[in-house]
């Protein structure tokens, strides 16, 4: 018994007036499509995530700011005191654009300080600085330096952190890098449609013949894009469902890799049901654009035949 080639799924076939099964141009369309669908995946998923962290840093630290006054030696003497916590605390709470002004338990500094740290059980020895909470009204604007003097005169040492100073340039920089993913998964389109271009022209190079016979059997060029661009559909499908599917794939292991991941302003690897849902129109995308420029090629190749 020899060897049969396994059949296709009949929604992945269609009955052409063109021998594709014949062509050999096409072979390597669903692999090239695979491809990029994969890279353009990731991409965007990498855009979609910093995107979703950008905001979260945004809405989490600005308007905020965090004022660290030294405690002391940490053996007992608490060289500021309660009535001088509690004056910087006035202080605080009677500038101008300050919504509210609250003293970190210690318990919280260690908790902040744990993912560097760890669980670390002497951190109750450590001369840990009071921290305060400062949150400002909405666009307020706070002359931080100022501030630092004023309270530097109630406990030397004291330092004012200004959140939006250095969020401003991180958030600069993370965009950067998301509009860089965009940016990526638009040339991995511009290059998906020059190889279905290419791809097309081969295969009508190779089926000139036929075409020429469709033609004086009365066939429109309509006709005959229709039976290239559903061809050039079916195999561009193939590839994204499985370029698709290798992204799902790694999408999952880099979660599973990260599920632990708690450091800070990290972006989370998770994606959100509407990420994955952006995500699903990748293959959609590819598949779409594979028949429209295997279409737009015929017609403008039909178009220059005598």
């Amino acid at each position: 018994m020899g060897y049969k080639r396994p059949s296709l799924p009949r929604a992945l076939t269609f009955h052409a007036d063109l021998p594709f099964e014949r062509d050999e141009s096409g072979r390597f369309l669903p692999w090239i499509v695979a491809m990029m669908v994969f890279l353009a995946a990731l991409a965007l998923a990498g855009a979609l995530t910093l995107g979703g962290s950008i905001e979260e840093w945004d809405a989490g630290l600005r308007g905020r700011l965090t004022v660290q006054v030294p405690r002391g030696d940490g053996l007992g003497d608490d060289a500021l005191g309660d009535d001088g916590l509690q004056a910087i605390l006035g202080i605080l709470r009677e500038t101008a654009g300050v919504a509210s002004a609250e003293v970190l338990s210690r318990e919280d500094v260690a908790q902040l300080l744990e993912p560097w740290l760890g669980a670390f059980a002497g951190v109750d020895d450590l001369p840990l600085p009071y921290l305060i909470d400062v949150t400002l009204h909405r666009n307020a604007l706070l002359d931080t330096a100022g501030l630092a003097v004023r309270l530097g005169e109630h406990a030397p040492g004291v330092a004012v952190d200004d959140h939006r100073v250095w969020l401003a340039d991180f958030i600069d920089l993370a965009r950067t890098v998301q509009v860089l993913a965009f940016i990526v998964v638009g040339l991995v389109g511009i290059s998906a449609i020059f190889a279905v271009a290419f791809v097309t022209r081969s295969s009508i190079a190779v089926h000139r013949q036929v075409i020429e016979m469709l033609h004086q059997m009365g066939a429109q060029d309509a006709y005959v894009a229709r039976q290239f661009q559903t061809h050039a559909l079916l195999l561009a499908l193939r590839g994204a469902l499985a370029g698709g599917g290798v992204a799902v794939l790694a999408f999952m292991v880099i979660a599973y890799a990260g599920r632990d991941l708690e450091a800070a302003l990290l972006p989370g690897v998770g994606l959100t049901p509407w990420r994955w849902g952006a995500l699903a129109t990748v293959p959609v995308a590819a598949s779409a654009i594979a028949m429209l420029t295997a279409r737009l090629t015929v017609l403008q190749s039909l178009a220059r035949m005598p």
